[in-house]
């Protein structure tokens, strides 16, 4: 039976036939490890019943107060797993550690061209929250933030352009930080 289980190093070795898409992002071995050992529990791969790698999630914890949320850092699928949930199974299972980490939201950034991936998670009920000018570079298309609250966000402020204490969030330039590590 497929299930959903923690990523480990030696999948790193696995993955080929999921990070062929021009939307994918690849990271260096040393981001993969990085994710590992700080957040175990949202890093989760989909393992077919024939033990292959069908897709892959990379997440974090991150922020303070009512900031708290989890970040999907990369979720993908390889293209002949696709539109079979795939996707949607590992996007909720970090949506239950962003919870269990007493998050607000899950948020995460996607290509703005990337018109199907925006679309699924909208129908996982994210919405975009702000849009990052340059995020994938000068002359590449912008990002989507997109979130999605958690039940702890009993007011849905964490998907307002305006934070609790009336501050707007500003949209950013350039600069996916995720590739400094």
């Amino acid at each position: 039976m497929a299930c959903e289980r923690l990523f480990h190093v030696d999948d790193m070795f696995c993955f080929n036939n999921i990070n062929v898409d021009p939307y994918t992002a690849t990271f260096s071995p040393r981001f993969y490890n990085h994710y590992m050992t700080m957040w175990p529990e949202m890093c989760v791969v989909h393992e077919t019943v024939c033990g292959l790698l069908a897709g892959y999630m990379i997440g974090k914890a991150e922020g303070r107060g009512d900031e708290m949320h989890g970040h999907v850092s990369a979720v993908t699928v390889a293209p002949e797993y696709r539109r079979q949930g795939v996707a949607k199974r590992l996007m909720a299972g970090l949506e239950r550690s962003s919870q269990s980490v007493g998050g607000y939201f899950t948020d995460l950034f996607v290509r703005s061209d990337n018109e199907s991936a925006v679309q699924m998670y909208k129908n996982l009920d994210y919405v975009i929250y702000r849009t990052i000018k340059d995020y994938y570079g000068v002359d590449k298309p912008d990002a989507y933030d997109m979130r999605k609250p958690t039940p702890r966000d009993l007011e849905i402020g964490s998907t307002s352009l305006q934070y609790r204490d009336g501050r707007t969030p500003e949209v950013e330039r350039g600069g996916w930080v995720d590739y400094e590590l």
